[in-house]
Order: C-alpha cells, then structure tokens, then sequence
C-alpha cells in the first residue's frame, strides 16, 4: 500500500511539473490576417538611411496623403535603422531623444490620427546594422515596449548575429510578439541565406529573398564583403519561390528605389511593374516631400497596383527570355491575367504576339490562359487604353529598359 501510495504521489508530482511546464510552451506562429495583400507603404531606408527624426516621419506622413498615396492603398510609415537612443537600467529601450523629443507613443498617435500606420526596426542581432542597440537577450522587453507605444509593423535585420540561427531567431521575436499581444506584420529581413521562404510563412508575413536593392536598373554594387544588387539582379533572384508567397505571407525583394533619381522614367514603370507582377511588398523608398509628377505618376497608377493588390496573391511567372525581352504573366482574380513585356536589352524591341497560337498555363496554380477558348479584352495598364482583343496578334515595340504592362480581362 505505502509503495502504491509512493506511486501515486510520483505521477501527481510529475503531471503537475509537466502541466506547469505546458504554460511556459511559447506561441511561434505569426498574428494572423494581416496583410492578406501585399503591404503598401514607405520606409525611410533608401533614401535617408541613418537621418531620421520625428520631424521626417510626420511630413512624410502628411505627404502621403496630400499626395494621394493614401488613398491608392499606402499604408505603412516605416523607421528604418537609427531611431535608437540608449536601453535604460532595466533594458528597455528607449527612442533618441534629440531626434524623437515627443516620443514614439506620441507619434504613434500622429500617424494613427491620419489613418496611417507605423512601423519601426530592429535586429536579431546585438546591435543593429547602424551600430544601435540591437535586440537579441531583449526581444520580449522590446516587443512589450513596441505594443506600448502603438507599433503596427517591425522590420527585424540580421546583422551581428553571431551564433543564431535564423529560424529560432525570428520565432523568438514572434513569439516576443504574440505575449506583447499587440498585432504587428513581421518582415523577415534575413536577406535570404537560410532560405527563409521555407519556414518564414508560419512565423512571418514577408521575407527578404535577397541582399540589398541598390539604386541601379542593371548593376551590382560590390562592398568587399558583401554586395548590393541592381533591380534586374534582383528580379532574378526570384527564380523558383513563386509558391511560397500568398495572402498574409509575401517574398519581399527589397524596397522601391522609384524617385530617388537614377533610374529613367521607363526604368521606374519597369521596377514598379515587375514588383507589382511579382505580388511583392510596394514599399517606396524616396521623399514623398519632394516628388515630380512622373514618380507619383508611377507610385499612384491605380492598374499596376491592382495587379499587385489582387487577392488571389498569386506570384507572377516569366513565361519566355530571348535576348534581354521576357515575357512575364500573372493570374488575377476571376480570371483575368496581367501580362508585362520587360524590355531588359539596350535597344528597342518589336512585339508580334499570337495570343491564339500561345499556350500559357500556371502549373503551380494549376491557371490557363487560352486565346482560343476565351476572348479577352486587352487593356494597356499604365494609359488606362483599351487594345482591342485577343482575337488578334499584339503588334507593338517596347523601347530600351522599358516595359508594357498589360490587363487581359474576360
């Protein structure tokens, strides 16, 4: 009886630890429904890289809406790198008080007043690609102190990590956020290395699939040790993720560079067009303050961006590449398909396309596009122009680094 009794209170003992144990088990799945389309918004990055203050952020965000960004679907004002002032005896951190006097809590509210939301930045690593506090041994205090303030958005870098592994790395951060219990999109900023398209889906609602865009139609930008690519290297890179992307969980290959002055005119409408076919984040990257006609003409074109905004999510394909001319489509809802003619070669080159004669099928997402079977209208995406049908071929040309995007609808 005494050893029965023995029993017993070693079962009950262990069914207690092991219960308690279970309340300690951390939550590493994402907040769900956000970004059920790409995300639209801004980021301070590209164009202001560490000069940042509270000043910038709320012109930039009256700029979005005097501009009529916000109303197109931009969303997000993003901090970049280099907000941070100093952690405080306890480990919390806390904003640079000379450039962010208010607070971020005070301009958290700025940003909520407008309709807009806010997002800020940090790094799984010890310090923060620009020499900042970093938030790897703080991430629960940090995501406390982020939900406190009224964050809606955290970019998380990869910079002096030593050690990590990037997986366990971004589900602590989820997991920081899930108990801060305040939505926020997670944007995986792990420059794709441990192939974060594999795993970043349940933990994350978009992923960098590549090192940093340089502002560059066709380049590469060599640092030594590492390397920042140009638009088209970029574009290249997304060979092969397609099926990893969908609503809520989105490849992000890296910020728009449209505006900041060296990209042509044609080169913006092919950045814009081809991030738009690939269903990726529209997260511009300039001075809304000071924009000419022609970028905002780019940012606000309301067809481009329903390609990129449509909720089926599907990643466009390239459906042929011939001497620097690709062919690219993308399935949208009911039916209906985007097609853009990538110009990537120094001269002009002529379309002759046979609709009836080409067979386009998606075998990923199991979509057809057949000419002979449906007649579709052809509508230029970018002119808003009507291009009569598919009943017959497409006779045009595309000049030099330009693009032509269209919208077939049924």
């Amino acid at each position: 009886m005494k050893l029965r009794f023995l029993l017993l209170i070693t079962v009950f003992t262990c069914s207690l630890a092991f219960g308690q144990g279970n309340n300690y088990v951390q939550n590493y799945s994402k907040f769900d429904g956000l970004v059920l389309t790409p995300p639209m918004g801004w980021n301070s990055w590209n164009r202001f890289a560490c000069n940042v203050d509270e000043k910038l952020i709320k012109e930039t965000a009256d700029a979005m809406i005097s501009s009529g960004m916000k109303k197109v679907g931009y969303t997000y004002i993003n901090i970049d790198d280099c907000w941070h002032g100093e952690r405080d005896s306890l480990g919390f951190i806390h904003p640079d008080m000379k450039r962010f006097p208010s607070g971020m809590k005070a301009l958290a509210d700025y940003i909520h007043s407008k309709g807009l939301k806010l997002g800020l930045y940090s790094d799984a690593g010890s310090q923060t690609c620009g020499g900042r506090p970093g938030s790897r041994g703080y991430e629960f205090q940090d995501a406390l102190t982020y939900a406190g303030w009224g964050i809606d958005y955290l970019k998380y870098d990869w910079c002096n990590t030593e050690g990590l592994k990037a997986e366990g790395a971004y589900k602590t951060i989820t997991a920081a956020l899930r108990k801060a219990g305040r939505p926020m999109v997670l944007s995986i900023c792990e420059w794709g290395t441990d192939k974060p398209w594999v795993w970043g889906p349940a933990v994350g609602h978009l992923w960098r699939t590549s090192g940093d865009i340089f502002n560059c139609f066709d380049c590469v930008e060599d640092h030594g040790t590492w390397k920042s690519w140009g638009v088209m290297q970029i574009l290249d890179k997304q060979d092969g993720l397609r099926q990893y992307a969908g609503p809520g969980h989105w490849n992000d290959p890296d910020m728009l560079e449209i505006g900041n002055g060296k990209l042509t005119p044609g080169e913006d409408r092919a950045h814009f067009s081809m991030w738009a076919m690939l269903a990726a984040p529209l997260i511009s990257g300039n001075d809304l303050r000071d924009m000419n006609q022609e970028t905002l003409d780019v940012l606000t074109n309301r067809n481009i961006i329903a390609i990129n905004q449509d909720v089926l999510g599907i990643q466009g394909f390239r459906y042929s590449k011939i001497n620097g001319f690709e062919i690219w489509f993308k399935p949208l809802n009911n039916g209906n398909w985007a097609v853009s003619f990538l110009n990537r070669s120094p001269e002009a080159k002529k379309i002759d396309f046979d609709w009836q004669a080409e067979k386009v099928k998606d075998e990923i997402f199991q979509k057809e596009l057949n000419a002979n079977t449906i007649v579709y209208n052809i509508k230029n995406a970018w002119t808003g122009k009507a291009l009569g049908t598919t009943r017959k071929s497409l006779k045009t040309e595309v000049p030099s680094h330009d693009i032509l995007t269209l919208i077939l609808e049924k």
